[in-house]
């Protein structure tokens, strides 16, 4: 079912298995009370967590989405998401992927899902913390600690969070573990001081740049595609941690690292702003530039959401029901997203790496004799395996990507309808490869 899920990514099973017996299995596999979605996750943490091995720290941006549903019978499996008063149904959950140093995506770290109940009566500060939905933030750091510790205990998990980490129970589950974090902080926390109150952007903001970087912007519907030039500011400090419901304070010790764009902001765009709260060391120039660096791969987490959710995987659009059922599915399309988005990058920052590290040999054969069909009168195409770059951009190519035209290099769309076309392919060589050795040994 994986396999056809990644030759052929949909939310909608019936686009995903073609033959009646294939739709109707994976129907049965889905709505069976002996299938779990915790056991594919456990295999796909496990993956991930092997291919960090090899690294003495991996990347884990940490996020919270949610996946919008029909509910046209008000089922209690799904609850409100967005805002109450759209009236929007489905789960939430917060998710998290593995990332390599240099920005390869490794695999799903883990997923959190509830459905909102209803609204409750008390605000958020008024409740208790374990009444609050700042639990499932939680439940997701215990839980990619608890898998790095079984299967990479050599490697460390760097956790980059939003604002949405900057909080006393996030900032102290972070800190306890062996692990590192990254938390982009709203900078209104009060600092440790016998000088009177000193609040934590002021206190940065008027410190001298300790030096300069560039950061390589991604396009979104909120921002141009660009390099910014960063301010540098760092420091270390002591956070004054206020615990509203038992009223206690608490001191965390932490690094700051301030970077803001300067001369680099499009017009009608806000410069690039960032007070980061870390407990990597950051003693000189490069340590805090390390970091920043990290924090910037927290969009990996925002790409593979929109793979996952509306773009190849489109896991929104499916017709299941039961939240069981829906998260079953979703896990399975999840591992399916991270592939097509780790692809899409080893094309672009590793094009001479072997094809034959992702895809399989059949795979290969059926994407040569492809590409020699539709080749250009120019072109030659050898037996040999191709490189990432020209595999995918093939596999692009079958799914309508045109080159210079298209805007850039291959994305995650024409990639996923490349598959599409190339499952059917691998299906026939499949088929075909026995045959051939029999005739050969004849």
């Amino acid at each position: 079912m994986a396999s056809e899920c990644c030759m052929s990514p949909s939310g909608r099973i019936s686009d995903v298995f073609v033959e009646d017996a294939a739709r109707q299995g994976a129907y049965d596999f889905i709505e069976s009370r002996r299938c779990h979605a915790g056991g594919l996750l456990a295999a796909s943490q496990r993956a991930c967590a092997l291919r960090s091995c090899e690294h003495p720290y991996i990347f884990v941006p940490l996020d919270g989405t949610s996946l919008s549903l029909v509910d046209r019978c008000g089922t209690k499996d799904f609850g409100a998401v967005g805002t109450r008063q759209k009236g929007a149904r489905g789960l939430k959950v917060i998710d998290a992927i593995g990332v390599s140093p240099d920005g390869t995506p490794l695999g799903v770290a883990t997923l959190q899902w509830w459905a909102r109940g209803p609204e409750p009566r008390k605000r958020a500060r008024h409740r208790k913390p374990t009444d609050r939905e700042t639990t499932h933030w939680l439940d997701a750091v215990r839980d990619v600690a608890a898998m790095m510790d079984r299967y990479a205990p050599n490697t460390k998990a760097w956790f980059q969070v939003d604002r949405e980490g900057d909080g006393l129970h996030m900032l102290t589950e972070l800190a306890s573990s062996r692990h590192l974090f990254t938390v982009r902080s709203n900078g209104t926390r009060r600092l440790v001081s016998s000088g009177g109150r000193k609040y934590l952007r002021p206190y940065i903001e008027r410190r001298a740049p300790d030096g300069y970087m560039h950061i390589q912007v991604s396009s979104s519907p909120y921002r141009s595609a660009r390099l910014a030039h960063m301010a540098i500011r760092f420091s270390r400090v002591t956070l004054q941690m206020k615990d509203r419901w038992h009223k206690t304070t608490a001191a965390l010790p932490v690094y700051v690292v301030h970077v803001r764009e300067v001369r680099t902001t499009p017009r009608d765009e806000k410069p690039l702003d960032w007070i980061l709260l870390t407990n990597h060391p950051v003693r000189t120039l490069k340590d805090a530039k390390r970091v920043v660096l990290g924090y910037s791969q927290r969009w990996r987490i925002e790409d593979f959401h929109k793979t996952w959710k509306s773009g190849v995987c489109d896991v929104e659009s499916t017709q299941l029901r039961a939240r069981a059922h829906v998260i079953t599915w979703a896990t399975m399309l999840a591992a399916v997203a991270v592939r097509v988005e780790r692809i899409k990058h080893l094309s672009r920052e590793q094009p001479d790496r072997p094809a034959s590290d992702e895809l399989s040999p059949s795979e290969i054969r059926a994407l040569i004799l492809l590409k020699r069909k539709y080749k250009k009168r120019t072109e030659t195409i050898p037996d040999s395996v191709p490189t990432m770059a020209d595999a995918t951009k093939w596999i692009a190519q079958l799914g309508g990507y045109t080159g210079k035209s298209s805007g850039g290099p291959p994305g995650s769309i024409t990639i996923g309808r490349g598959f599409e076309r190339l499952r059917s392919a691998a299906a026939v060589v499949e088929m075909l490869e026995p045959a051939e050795k029999k005739s050969r040994k004849r």
